[in-house]
């Protein structure tokens, strides 16, 4: 995202965000300070996952981050527009009336059921003109009952890497499907459970990916290979992989891992909740599951070669015209740049 926003015409962006590689014309907006403690809490699985485990930490470090996302904002006071990503990141806003873009995630309508995160974000968004970007839009309806009469409620699909639409796959014997998740209950979901009988004694391997954020007992008739890079994923899992599974009982925005994965061509496995079935269209890029039932029908189903081809082939294109490239997400994101600027001077 900060990569193609920067390659924007007219377009200066500082960043602040965990380390990590930025891209030539990114200007960092991160001190070193503070940038070392950033990592530190990635390192123990992002603020996210500190609030849900509870103790002292739940408490102290989304204080910290906020303060220091207060002194970030009046450091950089020259900036034309905020583009803040989490609703909760827009809590220590200065009043100085700039214009802000924020996008929302899943996970941000969750935490909006605390104690005063709604009223402090009303009272934030008060004096300033304010686009609310979720990247699905079945959250635009929630978004706008909480904060219509204060901001525009405009839905924004992020974009997918180029490389991604270049994987070719070759469908494997015996079929292999992936999970991509961290590693918590409810991203799980059943996955275990319905997965033990279609899996522990056949030929077919799942194979899971991601880091341990909860003690999970991983069984071992599951392949699992711990955190993994895009990297990886684009160049040696998913070109042999027969699809993606997620099975995940989580608040959900608009996973990215499905969208790489569906332009890469893969047919996507999913639970039916609304964040993926917003995106998967069953029986066409993919197959959303209710029940163990539909989960081992989907699996047969899609283990069809010439029917896995065909789901890929339209997934792909699906992501494409829903998302395009990263590139496509930052042109939407300038128009909304343009309309906040034109409202604040009206």
């Amino acid at each position: 995202m900060a990569d193609a926003i920067s390659r924007l015409p007219e377009t200066e962006l500082k960043l602040w965000a965990p380390p990590g590689e930025l891209p030539s014309q990114v200007i960092p907006a991160t001190l070193s300070s503070e940038s070392a403690w950033l990592g530190e809490l990635m390192d123990h699985g992002g603020i996210s996952h500190l609030m849900r485990n509870g103790g002292p930490s739940a408490v102290t470090a989304p204080i910290k981050l906020l303060r220091l996302l207060r002194q970030c904002y009046k450091r950089n006071s020259m900036a034309d527009i905020y583009h803040i990503n989490w609703l909760q990141s827009a809590l220590p806003l200065p009043n100085d009336g700039k214009p802000a873009l924020i996008t929302v995630l899943g996970n941000d309508l969750k935490l909006l059921g605390l104690p005063l995160v709604r009223p402090l974000l009303r009272h934030v968004m008060r004096h300033r003109k304010v686009a609310i970007c979720p990247n699905a839009e079945w959250m635009k309806e929630p978004l706008l009952e909480a904060f219509g009469d204060l901001a525009s409620v405009e839905p924004v699909s992020f974009g997918i890497d180029k490389e991604w639409y270049a994987v070719r796959r070759n469908i494997p014997t015996p079929p292999r499907w992936l999970a991509v998740t961290r590693l918590t209950r409810d991203k799980l979901g059943p996955l275990f459970e319905w997965s033990e009988p279609l899996f522990r004694e056949g030929e077919r391997e799942l194979h899971l990916f991601g880091p341990m954020q909860e003690e999970i007992n991983v069984p071992e008739w599951v392949r699992y290979h711990g955190p993994t890079s895009p990297k990886a994923l684009n160049t040696e899992w998913f070109p042999h992989a027969s699809g993606l599974i997620t099975l995940s009982r989580h608040a959900e925005g608009r996973p990215q891992v499905m969208l790489e994965a569906m332009a890469a061509g893969l047919p996507i496995i999913a639970s039916d909740m609304q964040a993926h079935s917003s995106i998967v269209k069953h029986r066409q890029s993919g197959m959303l599951c209710a029940s163990d039932a539909d989960y081992g029908r989907a699996l047969t189903h899609l283990e069809d070669p010439v029917l896995n081809q065909k789901y890929g082939e339209f997934a792909r294109s699906l992501a494409q015209e829903l998302m395009g490239t990263w590139d496509d997400g930052a042109t939407r994101y300038a128009a909304i740049y343009r309309s906040l600027r034109e409202r604040a001077l009206s």
